[in-house]
């Protein structure tokens, strides 16, 4: 599976984001999908899983109520709105195939909260 993350920008705190991840591959629809996220020089912090119906979710203490994962998977793609953003949430913001074990990643999408 291929993954290619988009819509990461600048914004400032209070402002929102909706990254997404296109997949390749027949399995979209049958995967559970996680999103992953690492701040500069810190390790990488698990921010969200989906399991391949959308409807069984899950968040981290830091951005649930902020956050918030769907899925498409007519369109093979995999979303995170993310609202109500401060300094903390700058990132890199990776999506990866799996639930309990992380399989594939994509190459990551950039989200930087400046004031």
């Amino acid at each position: 599976v291929q993954l290619v993350e988009s819509g990461g920008d600048l914004v400032q705190p209070g402002g929102s984001l909706r990254p997404s991840c296109a997949a390749s591959g027949s399995t979209f629809s049958t995967d559970a999908m996680t999103w992953v996220r690492q701040a500069t020089g810190k390790g990488l912090e698990w921010v969200s899983v989906s399991d391949d119906s959308g409807k069984l979710i899950e968040y981290a203490d830091s951005v649930k109520s902020r956050f918030t994962i769907s899925r498409d998977n007519a369109k093979n793609t995999l979303y995170l709105q993310m609202n109500s953003l401060n300094p903390e949430d700058t990132s890199i913001y990776y999506c990866v195939t799996g639930g309990s074990n992380l399989i594939d990643w994509g190459q990551g999408t950039q989200v930087t909260v400046y004031s």
